[in-house]
C-alpha cells in the first residue's frame, strides 16, 4: 500500500492517470486498493489496476503512451525498466534493492538500540527494501551487541499474521521461503557464527511459508549474507574498529537506500550519518517523515519520492514568454 500510493497520490494531484501495474502475488490487496479509489468517486479510468507478469510490464514501459515509470522492486527489474526507457528518453524513477547497515556507535544504549531494531531490521517480516539488517557493532562492546539481538530474535513469535501477538509471519511466496532459506544455509558454509535460528522451518508451522528468523555473528563484509539483498528476518552483526571503520564498512555495498546511526551524542550520530551515502539514515529510531524525499544512491535506485520533490516528479516544466 505505501508503494503504491506513494506515487498514485502525486500522480493524481499533478493531474495524471495512472496505470497501477501490481505483481499477481499482491493482486487481492491491491484490488482491496482500486475498490477503495472506486469508492470515493474518481472516473473511470483515471486509475487502472492491472495485475500483470513481466512481459505486460514491459510493454507498458515500451507504449508511447505512457511518459513516466515509478516502479519499487528489484535492481534487475530496476535497470531492465530503466534500459527500455531509455530508449524513449522516457521520465523513470526506481526505488529499488537495500542492504542497509544500523551503526551502534561505542555510547549508544543497547538495549534501546536493539529495542528499535526490532522494527528498522524486521518490519514486515524483514521483506522490506529498507530494512536495516547489517548490524554495525564495535569490537569492544560486540559481544553485548550479539547476545542483546540474540535475545530479541528469539522472543519474537512467528505465526499466523493475523493474531495480534505475532511479530514474523510467512514469505510472500514458497519459492522465496526457500531462497531465504537458502541463504541461511549459505552463511553457515561461509563460516559466519549461527547465533540463532537456522534453515530449518520453524516447529508446528511446515504448512505454510514460514522460516526461522536468525542471527549470525563474526560476518565479514565480503560474505553474500552480507553483500546480497536476502529479503527475510536474516541479520549479521559485523564488528568496527573505530567511527572511520564504521562509516567504511556501511558505504562498502552496491546499495544505499536506508540507514541508522544509534548513540548517546546526537551530534556524533549526525556527523556519522552525514558520511554514510544512503538516501535515509534515521537517527536513535526516529520516524521517517512523508514530507521529506525518500530514494536511493548507487543500485538502491534514482530519483526521490514523497514531498514537494516526489510532486515534483510528476510534472513536466513549461516556460512560455512574450
Amino acid at each position: 500500500f505505501s508503494s503504491a500510493t506513494s506515487k498514485i497520490i502525486p500522480a493524481l494531484l499533478a493531474g495524471n492517470s495512472v496505470v497501477l501495474k501490481v505483481s499477481p502475488e499482491n493482486s487481492l490487496s491491491m484490488g482491496f486498493l482500486a475498490g477503495l479509489l472506486e469508492r470515493v468517486g474518481l472516473p473511470r479510468g483515471v486509475v487502472s489496476v492491472l495485475p500483470a507478469d513481466r512481459e505486460t510490464s514491459e510493454y507498458l514501459v515500451s507504449h508511447p503512451g505512457v511518459d513516466k515509470i515509478a516502479f519499487t522492486g528489484s535492481t534487475r527489474a530496476g535497470r531492465r525498466i530503466a534500459s527500455i526507457a531509455g530508449e524513449q528518453l522516457k521520465r523513470v524513477s526506481l526505488e529499488l534493492g537495500g542492504k542497509s547497515a544500523a551503526v551502534v556507535l561505542p555510547d549508544a544504549d543497547i538495549r534501546a538500540a536493539v529495542q528499535g531494531l526490532k522494527f528498522s531490521s524486521l518490519l514486515n517480516n524483514g521483506e522490506s527494501c529498507i530494512a536495516q539488517t547489517r548490524i554495525l557493532a564495535p569490537r569492544s562492546r560486540y559481544e553485548e551487541v550479539v547476545a542483546a539481538l540474540k535475545e530479541l530474535v528469539e522472543s519474537l513469535r512467528v505465526g499466523d499474521p493475523v493474531d495480534p501477538d505475532t511479530f514474523i509471519g510467512p514469505m510472500i511466496t514458497p519459492g522465496h521461503q526457500e531462497r531465504v532459506r537458502q541463504y541461511i544455509a549459505l552463511g553457515i558454509e561461509e563460516g559466519a557464527r549461527l547465533v540463532t535460528g537456522g534453515p530449518q522451518v520453524p516447529a508446528g508451522l511446515e504448512g505454510g511459508n514460514y522460516v526461522t528468523p536468525t542471527v549470525f555473528a563474526d560476518v565479514d563484509n565480503s560474505m553474500r549474507i552480507a553483500r546480497e539483498e536476502i529479503f527475510g528476518p536474516v541479520l549479521v552483526v559485523i564488528a568496527y574498529e573505530d567511527e572511520d571503520d564504521a562509516v567504511r564498512i556501511a558505504n562498502d555495498s552496491e546499495y544505499g537506500l536506508s540507514g541508522g546511526v544509534w548513540s548517546a551524542d546526537e551530534e556524533r550520530a549526525l556527523r556519522v550519518a552525514r558520511r554514510i551515502r544512503t538516501g535515509t539514515v534515521t537517527v536513535n529510531g526516529a520516524a521517517v517523515g512523508f514530507d521529506g524525499p525518500f530514494g536511493g544512491f548507487k543500485a538502491s535506485g534514482t530519483g526521490r519520492e514523497y514531498g514537494a520533490v516526489g510532486l515534483g516528479s510528476y510534472t513536466e516544466y513549461k516556460t512560455i514568454t512574450l
